[in-house]
């Protein structure tokens, strides 16, 4: 069954989290006018910096003693602050990756006026930012200003020189630097050349070699100044690290509040369905207790009234415990169990699945089932859909691991939100509590795309009796 002409193709998922690829000298040279760029501009705007900086501070520390003192002082900390973000502005816009900056606003440190005032003092960032703008960067941007001005000059001058000294006069000039270079290569030597000439070609070669290192020399003093503002000016690894237990224990708190809503969904589908059906079987076989001696065809009747409600119950019991461990899942593997719940679907479903041979852990598998078995039902009951696409894939993305993707893509009438009280909010949990992204795109009218990455480590394949899926 085809559907293709009434939705659209899932968005592609983006490559940007690729490794970049390897540059060699060659490619180094399409960033030289980024880096030129940075290097030329950092002395002057360093020194600016310097004397700002300076300036404010030391104004403020002399005037310390009174008021007025401190937020002057105050003032020379956000000017570091705003001097360090240009810096790392710019190092980005040479082409350097770009750095982690510290979280200025963290916990309630700069809630009201006074708590913002005195945060400075006890940010040891800003310490750092005063003294990258006032000592560090000075020094640092001096020493890589006059090697960019040397560099360049030399090779500029050295292999254009042919062209422009002969137009300068060299009257009386006796000395020729190209002579000491041959006396020291060559000594004793009793060489009749002329210095004119030996001096261009010097020069030339001279200015080649410049130019030839000029991409590595300016590669180099951009990286000086990454690896000083990363140090410097970037978020500490303890910083990193309370983010990462923060989003930790958010996604805990995700995880175990979807756990909670699936609990809280199966106690109400066995409350509405199994138990409603037992109760109805109790007094079932108390009727048939009651008229099993005095009318034993009557008790017959419900007897098999009761036997049908034995089996419809077992029936919704096996439906809901594959909720927990679909056995499917177990015995076949996912892309068999999504090809199960594709063919269930009351609408058409067009599967596009390509996934790599048992290399999916358990509670990955069993959380992609649940998601795609949850879009799937949405889209029937509530999209208002007459066709459903599905797509399923794995990709390695390099540095940031393996990602599972799935996409559901429907023709219905849209208008689907992960906001609290919607459907899409305990499937949004559940994948945030997988470290995962959850995506939603469903302008009212149609047609939503829904996608769920998920990273998984992959596991070793084993030998099993699983049967791959068709892949449609």
């Amino acid at each position: 069954m085809s559907t293709e002409s009434t939705y659209p193709a899932p968005i592609a998922a983006t490559p940007a989290d690729a490794p970049p690829r390897r540059r060699g000298y060659w490619a180094l040279w399409a960033g030289v006018p980024r880096e030129f760029g940075f290097l030329i501009l950092t002395m002057p705007i360093a020194i600016m910096a310097l004397v700002l900086l300076s300036t404010t501070f030391f104004t403020g520390l002399g005037l310390i003693f009174l008021v007025f003192g401190i937020f002057i002082v105050v003032a020379s900390m956000f000017m570091a602050r705003g001097f360090g973000t240009l810096e790392l502005l710019r190092l980005r816009w040479a082409g350097r990756p770009e750095t982690v900056q510290p979280a200025w606003g963290r916990g309630d440190r700069e809630q009201g006026f006074w708590r913002a005032t005195f945060a400075p003092f006890v940010d040891g960032h800003y310490w750092l930012y005063l003294l990258h703008g006032m000592i560090v960067n000075p020094i640092v941007s001096i020493i890589s200003w006059s090697l960019t001005i040397t560099w360049s000059s030399v090779a500029l001058a050295g292999t254009t020189g042919w062209i422009w000294q002969r137009y300068i006069p060299d009257s009386g000039r006796d000395v020729w630097p190209v002579e000491w270079v041959l006396e020291f290569m060559f000594p004793g030597n009793t060489w009749d050349i002329d210095p004119v000439v030996a001096e261009t070609i010097f020069e030339f070669v001279v200015g080649l070699v410049f130019l030839a290192t000029l991409p590595l020399v300016f590669r180099g003093l951009t990286l000086l100044h990454d690896v000083v503002a990363r140090g410097m000016l970037g978020a500490w690894r303890s910083e990193a690290l309370e983010r990462e237990v923060a989003q930790l224990a958010a996604s805990r708190g995700a995880a175990v509040q979807a756990e909670d809503a699936s609990l809280r969904r199966l106690e109400r589908d066995i409350h509405d369905g199994p138990q409603q059906r037992l109760v109805r079987l109790q007094m079932d076989l108390a009727a048939i207790e009651r008229k099993l001696d005095r009318d034993p065809d009557s008790a017959r009747e419900l007897l098999g009234e009761a036997r049908d409600q034995a089996r419809e119950t077992l029936d919704e019991l096996r439906a809901l415990s594959r909720g927990f461990a679909p056995p499917i899942l177990q015995d076949r593997g996912l892309a068999v169990g999504l090809q199960s719940l594709a063919t269930r679907s009351p609408i058409p479903v067009e599967v596009e699945i390509e996934l790599p041979d048992a290399s999916l852990p358990a509670p990955i598998e069993r959380n992609a089932y649940f998601v795609v078995a949850e879009l799937l039902t949405n889209a029937a009951k509530h999209a208002e859909a007459t066709g459903i696409r599905l797509v399923v894939s794995t990709r390695d993305t390099g540095e940031t691991g393996h990602w599972l993707d799935l996409w559901v893509t429907d023709n219905g009438r849209g208008g689907a939100s992960t906001l609290p009280g919607h459907g899409l909010a305990g499937l949004a949990d559940r994948v945030q509590g997988l470290q995962g992204l959850f995506v939603v795109d469903s302008p009212v009218g149609g047609p939503t795309t829904i996608g769920a990455h998920i990273p998984y480590l992959p596991v070793a394949p084993v030998d099993d009796e699983r049967t791959p899926a068709p892949v449609e």
